[in-house]
């Protein structure tokens, strides 16, 4: 049971807004529209809504769960539900911790990369256009700067703890993103080129159906939610115990996924309206130009063509983009800071810096070793040890922790659990199906 002193969200509004900043990042805003523009467009956009609940939701529900009940950091709930293995429980905690660690120094390098397009044109407009082109140039030194200004701002937010830090500033900063999206979304579909984006995105073409497809539409789904690294079962620890878990998962994989959606609208669009104004985007085989970098590229482009109103448009979404990285970021360091808290009893305010100063220095070492370590770490975290701790968390809660224990946590906020089909179909499919569906995503 949690202690009276432990710091919770102060409202289900703030846990929810919370959790899908988490799960709200660069993957969804570039990586899913990426994705779609390189899969067939809508046909992947089918699929990836279907494995969002098919796979991601279930599992969302199991770590949110872990978390609750342990009511503690990663390592202590993980030993909460396998007291029997200790070692091993606290070993997979470690594990997660150090994987999300990883995933967050690399993440703030390509998040300091974004700060530098937001300034850049800034500054250029103001003839400050040296300091702009250092900004948007490919250097060791701007990659090391930015990336230090973006770890900065993750950690004052963390510092300041679950109500005061990350709920405050997610239930500001969510709601900014949402808008942002709907006003930009409105203007590119009023450009010339967008409805050929829009046709791609929200009209199947079946013939572009496969089996690569599904997988790629599964990974997207499984890594949107921020499954696998440990964020969830923190977030769910901060949870009050009135709350129905089942119900506020599906809202947070809700408003995750029409994030996705939205990014969708706007991307697709923004690349066929750049396309128009002669950016090239496809090659002649048909395959996306420069996928990873795209956004650093073809929008920054498309944005030039537009005169005046290109720099105000840029400038929004480059704004987007870094409150999105920064809502991820911030539940990234919470696992670690949470863990560092709980199990050696350091003041927050100490481990935040400490912890993060170590993220720091990981990041500026992948700087100074660009070309070998950054695509390593991202392969690593991403295609490895992220899958695999998901599928070893869908194992416990499904053979090894308790049905009983699992069943009376998640009754606490959902007395009439046992009559729903919840119930029914979810210990079994944690149990069997999402570990099998994870098993064809890795070895496909």
């Amino acid at each position: 049971m949690a202690s009276q002193s432990r710091a919770q969200f102060s409202s289900k509004i703030g846990f929810i807004l919370a959790a899908a900043g988490s799960a709200v990042g660069l993957g969804n805003i570039w990586g899913f529209p990426t994705q779609a523009a390189s899969n067939g467009g809508a046909v992947f956009l089918i699929v990836y809504l279907l494995m969002v609940f098919a796979l991601a939701y279930p599992l969302l529900v199991a770590e949110l769960t872990i978390g609750r009940y342990g009511s503690a950091n990663p390592i202590k709930s993980l030993r909460s539900i396998w007291p029997q293995q200790k070692k091993v429980a606290t070993g997979l905690g470690i594990a997660g911790m150090i994987a999300v660690s990883m995933i967050l120094s690399f993440y703030a390098i390509v998040a300091g990369w974004l700060l530098g397009s937001l300034a850049g044109p800034i500054l250029e407009s103001l003839g400050m256009v040296s300091a702009a082109q250092w900004l948007e140039s490919f250097s060791t030194a701007r990659n090391l700067i930015l990336m230090i200004v973006f770890m900065v701002l993750t950690i004052v937010v963390v510092r300041n703890g679950v109500a005061d830090g990350i709920e405050r500033w997610s239930t500001r900063l969510m709601p900014v993103l949402l808008i942002l999206f709907v006003l930009m979304v409105a203007y590119i579909l009023t450009q010339d080129g967008a409805i050929n984006g829009l046709k791609m995105y929200l009209i199947p073409d079946f013939s572009q159906f496969s089996a690569d497809l599904v997988v790629s539409a599964m990974g997207q789904a499984f890594f949107s939610l921020s499954l696998g690294v440990c964020s969830m079962m923190v977030y769910g620890s901060y949870i009050k115990k009135d709350v129905n878990l089942p119900k506020v998962a599906a809202q947070v994989a809700l408003l995750d996924t029409g994030v996705a959606f939205i990014a969708g609208l706007l991307i697709l669009p923004a690349m066929f309206v750049a396309a128009n104004n002669g950016v090239e985007i496809y090659n002649e085989a048909g395959a996306l130009l420069s996928s990873d970098t795209l956004v650093f590229s073809v929008l920054p482009a498309m944005f030039d063509t537009m005169g005046a109103a290109g720099l105000l448009v840029g400038v929004l979404f480059f704004i987007l983009m870094v409150i999105a990285a920064l809502t991820s970021s911030i539940s990234m360091l919470e696992v670690p800071v949470a863990c560092a808290t709980e199990e050696l009893q350091q003041d927050r305010k100490v481990a935040v810096w400490w912890i993060g100063g170590i993220i720091t220095v990981f990041s500026g070492i992948i700087v100074f070793n660009f070309g070998d370590m950054f695509g390593l770490v991202i392969s690593l975290t991403t295609e490895y040890a992220q899958p695999i701790l998901g599928m070893v968390f869908a194992l416990l809660v499904g053979w090894v922790w308790k049905r009983d224990q699992a069943l009376q946590e998640i009754k606490q906020g959902y007395p009439e659990l046992e009559q729903g089909l919840f119930w029914k179909i979810w210990p079994w499919y944690v149990r069997v199906v999402c570990p099998l569906l994870m098993l064809f995503v890795f070895f496909a």
